[in-house]
């Protein structure tokens, strides 16, 4: 019984840091920081800097003229904003759509890769001291890039974080309510995390970097976004967060496909633990290491089986009968919460919206696909080679 109490306590004190214990922590540190007047403002630079655009974009026909547009009319100068677009093994109209634009470099091959085979290859003709990276089905505000482009006047910073935001309204699909939910949640979390000391990944629907700072590394590389962004900091630079460089985007058309889109990024958020090792070094790195491992490695490797733990070791404490009230109303709690969970998993599966029951679906989702995902990757069953999950077309 002592060792059951150990194991629920330990998984529940995990679990809890995780997801609420690690964002407290950073908000009452970043409210010390601004207190005692440490926390830095940004200002517009005298002068703006060139930079190169990137999409990747494989199939994107339906898409790609509205993308074009969007970026052409962002605010920025236009000798000094360069726009590159690779369509590798792309075999419908795109090549066709972007060659109507004379101010678009246009990279395609045959031969698929992968997209960070085909970010590599864009690499090697950019000439700009700055690149923003972005994803072809994504809306992007006019600001952005100046926006972006402010934050390099602090040397340390070597890349800057964009947000990602899903669009929900009254067509949006029944999972659009629950992806918008978590995309609040990350948002805030990488705004703490870049006012403590860096954000721990990008999203690649908008995101930077010093051009430098590029590394090369195998084409199999799944999770490219997460990747290229922390191996900025291992370079020993931060990534910045700008909440005013925004990419809209819909949310996916069912449950199914968020899910495959889910299970391909938690495969990849295995494959990257590999690549980003010194990540771990707490000695060298000591803020990027405490941040890497609370905000990602204890969440991919450790929530998930932490969940199964905390509610088996709660039933058979429970068994016991002779142990404090506080274990029976959190074993309740749990079947509750679970309940509450595959109601929401039922109506969305269905194509009603969860309402109420849209955080216990959606935490239980996500870590469902880390499950999934892990076995994927175990099994070297996830191709770079991936089929796109279907999302609403943008508007």
């Amino acid at each position: 019984m002592t060792l059951l109490i150990f194991i629920f306590w330990i998984s529940l004190s995990v679990l809890f840091f995780c997801y609420i214990g690690y964002g407290l922590i950073l908000f009452l540190l970043n409210k010390m920081k601004a207190f005692f007047g440490l926390a830095k403002n940004r200002t517009e630079p005298e002068e703006l800097i060139p930079v190169t655009f990137v999409i990747a974009a494989y199939n994107e026909e339906a898409v790609l003229e509205q993308k074009i547009d969007n970026t052409l009319a962002i605010d920025y100068p236009a000798d000094k904003l360069n726009i590159i677009i690779i369509t590798d093994g792309s075999f419908d109209d795109s090549n066709n759509i972007i060659n109507r634009y004379s101010s678009v470099m246009l990279l395609h091959q045959q031969q698929r890769k992968g997209k960070f085979a085909a970010l590599r290859r864009a690499m090697q003709f950019v000439q700009t001291p700055v690149v923003v990276f972005s994803d072809a089905n994504t809306l992007l505000n006019k600001e952005c890039i100046r926006r972006i482009t402010r934050h390099y006047q602090d040397e340390k910073v070597g890349g800057v974080a964009g947000e990602k935001k899903i669009i929900h309204n009254d067509q949006s699909s029944s999972i659009g309510e629950a992806e918008g939910l978590y995309w609040q949640y990350e948002s805030y979390l990488k705004k703490l995390d870049a006012g403590f000391n860096s954000v721990t990944g990008a999203a690649g629907e908008l995101f930077s970097i010093r051009t430098g700072l590029f590394t090369m590394v195998n084409d199999d590389l799944i999770l490219d976004d997460f990747f290229i962004s922390m191996h900025v900091c291992l370079q020993g630079y931060k990534i910045a967060y700008e909440p005013g460089a925004y990419a809209t985007e819909l949310p996916s058309t069912t449950l199914a496909e968020e899910e495959k889109r889910k299970t391909r990024i938690a495969a990849g958020a295995y494959q990257s633990i590999g690549y980003l090792k010194n990540c771990l070094n707490i000695f060298k790195y000591p803020l990027l290491s405490f941040q890497y491992i609370s905000r990602r490695l204890l969440r991919w490797v450790c929530c998930p089986p932490l969940l199964f733990t905390l509610l088996f070791s709660n039933i058979f404490i429970v068994s016991n009968g002779t142990m404090p009230l506080f274990y029976s109303l959190f074993l309740f709690a749990q079947f509750l919460f679970y309940g509450l969970a595959m109601s929401g998993w039922l109506l969305v599966n269905a194509g009603k919206k969860a309402g109420l029951f849209t955080i216990p679906f959606y935490f239980v989702f996500m870590n469902y696909c880390l499950v999934k995902g892990f076995i994927r990757f175990i099994k070297g069953r996830q191709t770079v080679l991936w089929e796109k999950s279907l999302r609403q077309a943008i508007e």
